[in-house]
């Protein structure tokens, strides 16, 4: 009987490391180990399976349809692999460990800084590492592994998932006087001025959340979608740019300290969004993702 060779874990590693980086030094950093290494352990690979994974030139890392189909089940044998150690530390301390959780842009500067301080405190055998993207690429890194949980905006489809709600967080208009002369207490979307509304480009969630909850047509077709922070929106708006909505915890966190910007809550059904902790369903780490979604609800702004 013909020998069979299975890829080592190390291997794998180096085979999704590099069709993430697309660069055998980032790749080899990613992994820490040098690029010889990296490049050796792949080369191995495909000598012991007999088939090209990576055409490699000057210029480009090219992964053969092969290379990208191993690349795919190579996360899932990976994310299993680690699972394995999961259930091990899941049996001992209470959030303790390696964890990876994404956390979304509207969300991050606002929240981590409150619940960072009593996670070490409390919890000073967590290793939190923290990633900040866009809902989209949170939920996909959740799927293939790359990161452990992800704290987000809901609603969004993430896919079949685990979540634990946390709170709601409503929507506001900001704006400059001139903008809204005698506005009332609470605006309704009507009073929005579609070519005056400035909002976060594709791909961040709160921009659908607002729009949605608007539920005006036109502004989605005439509002200014921009590719920058909220922080940067905001003092566009004090520069008389244009209005924009804005979540309460960011109000809460300080966002409009030092502006001339005013904030009055939307008047709208939904004018609000729902804030979630999300994992992969089944993961043996699901009661650690409960007890800190349990402590990221108390960190909710006063």
């Amino acid at each position: 009987m013909a020998a069979t060779y299975l890829p080592t874990l190390k291997q794998l590693q180096y085979l999704v490391a590099l069709r993430d980086h697309g660069h055998f030094g980032r790749a080899a950093e990613a992994c820490f180990v040098t690029q010889s290494t990296l490049s050796a352990g792949l080369r191995e690979l495909e000598t012991l399976i007999g088939v090209t994974l990576v055409e490699r030139t000057r210029r480009v890392v090219r992964f053969t349809p092969l290379g990208e189909a191993m690349t795919d089940k190579a996360r899932r044998v990976l994310r299993e692999a680690e699972e394995l150690g999961d259930m091990a530390r899941a049996a001992g301390r209470p959030l303790s460990g390696d964890m990876r959780m994404s956390v979304i842009p509207t969300i991050a500067p606002f929240m981590l800084p409150r619940i960072l301080p009593r996670l070490r405190a409390d919890y000073p055998d967590l290793k939190l590492y923290l990633r900040e993207e866009p809902s989209g690429p949170a939920c996909e890194g959740l799927h293939n592994g790359r990161t452990d949980c992800v704290l987000l905006a809901l609603p969004f489809a993430c896919g079949e998932v685990a979540s634990q709600a946390l709170f709601d967080d409503r929507l506001y208009v900001a704006y400059q006087p001139p903008d809204m002369a005698s506005a009332p207490p609470m605006i309704p979307a009507a009073l929005i001025d579609e070519t005056r509304l400035l909002l976060l480009e594709d791909g961040h969630c709160l921009k659908d959340h607002a729009l949605s909850a608007c539920n005006r047509p036109e502004l989605r077709a005439e509002a200014t979608m921009l590719g920058t922070s909220l922080h940067t929106i905001v003092q566009m708006v004090d520069n008389g740019l244009g209005v924009t909505m804005l979540p309460e915890m960011a109000l809460k966190g300080g966002i409009l300290d030092h502006t001339n910007v005013i904030a009055r809550p939307l008047d709208a059904p939904n004018a609000m969004r729902h804030i979630a902790l999300v994992w992969r369903r089944a993961s043996p780490r699901e009661r650690d993702f409960q007890l800190l979604a349990d402590i990221l609800a108390e960190a909710r702004l006063p």
